[in-house]
């Protein structure tokens, strides 16, 4: 079992959902239902995904989850062009919150990659730097079956 917090992609997807709740806050009463439910369970699930994959046993099941999270996260991307679209959600608000979910788009997309090519990898924490690996002089800690790899209101 992994640490999800101290993961970088969790903790950049878990800033964006909350940023996201206090954004869709501000969205007419008649879409509490609609694109503000959607909006924030899509938000809420790409976190929920890297969580449940860190608890899982085997790379291929937290790469499983990895790509669930990363499917939220474009489903995200379209309620999001949808609100802006209707006139919700104002430019000003979509085009960093749209940045926000590109960026967090791409890193469950290098998760997978390197959970599915590099047996001797290590996910990036968000106290690492660099491109999410472990520096390779230093003794990989684990050799287990899984290593963990905007505000607009």
């Amino acid at each position: 079992m992994q640490p999800f917090r101290k993961l970088f992609v969790w903790q950049k997807a878990h800033t964006l959902a909350l940023s996201l709740y206090k954004t869709t806050r501000t969205f007419p009463r008649d879409e509490r239902y609609g694109l503000t439910s959607q909006i924030r369970r899509s938000a809420a699930s790409i976190c929920a995904n890297i969580a449940e994959g860190c608890g899982r046993q085997t790379r291929r099941d937290f790469a499983r989850f990895a790509y669930i999270a990363l499917g939220s996260a474009s489903e995200l991307e379209y309620h999001l062009l949808m609100a802006a679209d209707l006139g919700i959600l104002n430019k000003e608000c979509y085009v960093p919150l749209d940045s926000s979910v590109t960026q967090v788009k791409r890193m469950p997309a290098g998760l997978i990659r390197r959970l599915m090519t590099d047996n001797r990898c290590q996910i990036q924490y968000a106290s690492t730097a660099g491109s999410g690996l472990r520096d390779s002089s230093k003794p990989a800690r684990s050799q287990r079956r899984l290593s963990p790899a905007a505000r607009c209101t």
